[in-house]
């Protein structure tokens, strides 16, 4: 699911150049990755030598692994995404 607006990311395989086919933003950053956590040691739950100062652009990180949320989860699930979505509006 795209950290910006929400959608679900159907490709297979992110590289450097993959954008979100909605909003336009980098797939391959910090904030679509499965490890991204904020108040964590630069906010990665990784080992990771060397912060990503831009969280939401695209960066060399070798330990990046897309978040995959697919449609169809269970209604918490969606509930929580439509909550954060909500939440990061308010300061997108």
């Amino acid at each position: 699911m795209c950290w910006k607006c929400g959608s679900e990311i159907k490709e297979e395989t992110i590289t450097r150049d993959s954008v979100c086919v909605v909003c336009k933003k980098d797939l391959r950053s910090c904030r679509n990755c499965m490890f991204y956590s904020p108040g964590s040691h630069y906010d990665c739950r990784e080992t990771v030598e060397d912060p990503v100062s831009d969280k939401e652009r695209t960066n060399f990180c070798e330990s990046f692994k897309v978040r995959r949320i697919w449609s169809g989860n269970s209604n918490a699930d969606d509930k929580a995404a439509a909550a954060k979505k909500a939440f990061d509006s308010l300061f997108g």
